[in-house]
């Protein structure tokens, strides 16, 4: 009698099959907590440009003429990018210069959901799309146009 040994072509199969589910598994949780630390650097950077404006331009009295550039000409950041979204993104003052507004810019659905649904204490309004965030109704756009605004007086 004759012993074989390894495995058979259907073993080698199976354990490739439950190798590739687990490698699949582990890419998405990868994704998805990349994603989540994506977003919680992103608010940190936002707030963290709330109150640098604020530290700022408060000796002034008032927020006219702050922008992206004026800030990183000033010393308030580091440089122009954007904490998330695209790169059109602003700093701008608002209601003749009583408080100003932190413009985030072609943000995908999922960003734009997480900062309608994770309103900062330190913001005292946050408009997605040009609305005022309020309850569950978060107008975010499906796709990746979405503009998120957060609003310090």
């Amino acid at each position: 009698m004759k012993q074989e040994r390894g495995a058979s072509m259907i073993e080698i199969i199976g354990v490739l099959a439950i190798a590739g589910v687990m490698t699949a598994a582990a890419v998405a949780m990868y994704n998805v907590i990349h994603t989540n630390q994506t977003r919680k650097i992103a608010s940190t950077e936002i707030q963290n440009i709330a109150r640098d404006t604020k530290l700022l331009m408060e000796l002034r009295g008032d927020y006219t003429g702050v922008s992206v550039d004026y800030l990183v000409s000033a010393g308030a950041l580091k440089n122009v990018y954007p904490p998330i979204g695209g790169d059109e993104w602003s700093v701008t003052a608002i209601d003749s210069g009583a408080g100003f507004s932190i413009n985030l810019v072609q943000l995908e659905h999922g960003d734009c959901q997480y900062f309608a649904t994770t309103v900062p204490e330190w913001a005292t309004d946050v408009q997605i799309n040009g609305v005022s965030v309020s309850g569950t109704d978060t107008n975010c756009f499906s796709t990746n146009t979405n503009q998120v605004s957060f609003i310090v007086k």
